[in-house]
């Protein structure tokens, strides 16, 4: 607790009635008493500046920290930005690619359904195929028929006709006739001259003969140009004959 320095109370009358007034100032308390004060008065400045240098360089420190503390949110919000801007830019590209999806896929589905028109109308032409070739089938199953018939009625003619004509008929490869000669000639009767004719086109070739005839393009050009097969078969026969007389 302070000490408080009290003034002795004094008689003014009592001490004006004296032959010397005097009045005791008490210099040595005062001068103590001031000293004290100014001890309490350095103490005080000392403590006050030491506080305020504390509290200076906490409030440094915490200053710091915070501006720290405010950069480190200023970077993340930064990087939040950022990657708010990839999102965004990525929700973009999304939406556009979902709307070229949505795009293409309109696109399909009526190409499905062209498709599906497609198959549908082509399923009807495939049954009327199928309808066609099954009434083919039967009308050639029919005409084979009839063409077995009339070979089998016509076969022992054709042999007694080969017979008589020594002339045979074959059918080789594909659309190729064999036509085979005998007793021609007459030291050999049995020796068999032959030519083979190519039917796969509208023009009537012979890619060979046995043996080899001389007139052959000029009989094969009468045989385009009159299209008559029974007289080429004379006519190649009589070559043949004269091959024979000639020697060959």
């Amino acid at each position: 607790m302070a000490h408080v320095l009290r003034v002795p109370k004094f008689d003014l009358a009592a001490l004006l009635a004296q032959q010397n007034p005097h009045i005791d100032l008490d210099l040595e308390l005062y001068e103590h008493s001031t000293r004290n004060f100014l001890k309490a008065v350095s103490h005080y400045t000392h403590t006050a500046q030491a506080e305020i240098t504390r509290r200076k360089n906490a409030h440094t420190h915490e200053k710091k920290r915070l501006a720290e503390k405010i950069q480190s949110h200023e970077n993340e919000t930064n990087v939040c930005k950022v990657k708010e801007l990839e999102l965004i830019a990525e929700l973009d590209r999304e939406r556009e690619e979902r709307k070229k999806a949505e795009l293409s896929a309109v696109q399909l589905e009526r190409q499905l359904a062209t498709i599906r028109e497609q198959c549908s109308q082509l399923d009807a032409e495939i049954e009327q195929k199928r309808a066609v070739v099954m009434d083919l089938r039967r009308e050639r199953d029919r005409e084979r028929s009839i063409l077995e018939t009339y070979a089998s009625r016509t076969a022992p003619e054709l042999l007694e006709c080969e017979r008589r004509l020594q002339c045979y008929v074959e059918g080789i490869e594909k659309d190729k006739v064999l036509l085979r000669f005998t007793h021609i000639d007459k030291g050999n009767p049995d020796r068999e001259f032959s030519v083979v004719i190519d039917v796969s086109s509208s023009v009537y070739k012979v890619p060979t003969t046995s043996p080899a005839l001389p007139t052959l393009p000029i009989l094969l050009d009468e045989l385009n140009e009159t299209r008559d097969v029974y007289a080429f078969i004379k006519q190649v026969r009589q070559a043949f004959e004269h091959l024979v007389m000639q020697g060959r």
